[in-house]
C-alpha cells in the first residue's frame, strides 16, 4: 500500500468532523471520496495531504509516519511526495503557465533547466504546452486546470490529490480532465485521490470510499 490512514479523528471545537475514519490506497489506483457537504471529505483529504493534522490516528505515505516529521522536514516531504489539484486552480496570477508549474520544482532545489524542461513536457503531455508563456488570466477555466494538473505532477510525487477538481468546469471540459487522471495513470502509474460531487467520475473510478457524518460506510 502506497497510503494507509488509520482511524483518523478530527474536531472544530465542539464540531466532530472525523470519527474515525480509516483508507488505504494502492499505487496506480484511482480512488474517488464522495458524500453530500459536511461528510468530511475535504478535511480527510487536507489530513491525508498533510496540510492539517488529525486530532488521533496516523497516516503513512510510502512507509513513512508523516506526522512524526518536524515541520521542516513535512514540508520537504509535502513538496516531495504529494501533488495537489484544486478546484479553483491556485495558479499565481503574475507568473506564465511553465512558471507555475515548475514553482514546487524551484522549491525543491531541483536544477532549473531540468524543471523547466520536464514543465515543457508535461505542459505537452497535458495538451497546454501553446499555452506556456501565457499567463492564467489568458488561459480558458479548462486550460488553467490542465496547467494546475501539471504542476501536481511537476515533482513526480507518490500521491495526486484533487479536491472537486472539475467542479467548476463545464461537462465537456469535466470528462476531458477526468480521462486525464486515467491517461496519467497508465504513461506515468500515478495514483489519484479525488473528491468529488461528479458522479460519472465516481463511476469510472477503481473504487469510490463513500462518507457521511465523518465516518465511511
Amino acid at each position: 500500500m502506497i497510503l494507509q490512514a488509520n482511524n483518523i479523528f478530527k474536531s472544530y471545537g465542539d464540531l466532530e468532523i472525523l470519527k474515525g475514519v480509516s483508507v488505504s490506497v494502492k499505487k496506480g489506483e484511482i480512488v474517488s471520496i464522495v458524500g453530500a457537504s459536511g461528510a468530511g471529505k475535504s478535511t480527510l483529504l487536507h489530513i491525508i495531504g498533510t496540510l492539517d493534522k488529525p486530532d488521533r490516528g496516523t497516516i503513512m505515505l510510502e512507509g513513512q509516519d508523516v506526522f512524526s516529521l518536524s515541520e521542516k522536514q513535512l514540508s520537504d516531504f509535502r513538496n516531495k511526495h504529494i501533488g495537489f489539484v484544486f478546484q479553483f486552480h491556485h495558479l499565481l496570477p503574475e507568473f506564465t503557465a511553465l512558471e507555475n508549474v515548475c514553482i514546487p520544482g524551484y522549491i525543491a532545489g531541483k536544477d532549473r533547466k531540468t524543471v523547466e524542461q520536464k514543465g515543457l513536457e508535461l505542459l505537452e503531455i497535458l495538451g497546454v504546452k501553446h499555452r506556456a508563456n501565457h499567463k492564467p488570466s489568458a488561459m480558458s477555466g479548462g486550460e488553467q486546470q490542465r496547467v494546475s494538473v501539471a504542476r501536481a505532477l511537476i515533482n513526480d510525487p507518490t500521491l495526486v490529490l484533487a479536491d472537486e477538481p472539475s467542479g467548476n468546469l463545464d461537462s465537456e471540459n469535466a470528462t476531458a480532465l477526468h480521462q486525464l487522471f486515467f491517461d496519467l495513470r497508465d504513461k506515468m502509474q500515478q495514483t489519484f485521490i479525488i473528491v468529488t460531487h461528479n458522479e460519472e467520475l465516481a463511476r469510472i473510478s477503481d473504487r469510490t470510499i463513500h462518507m457521511r457524518d465523518g465516518l465511511i460506510y
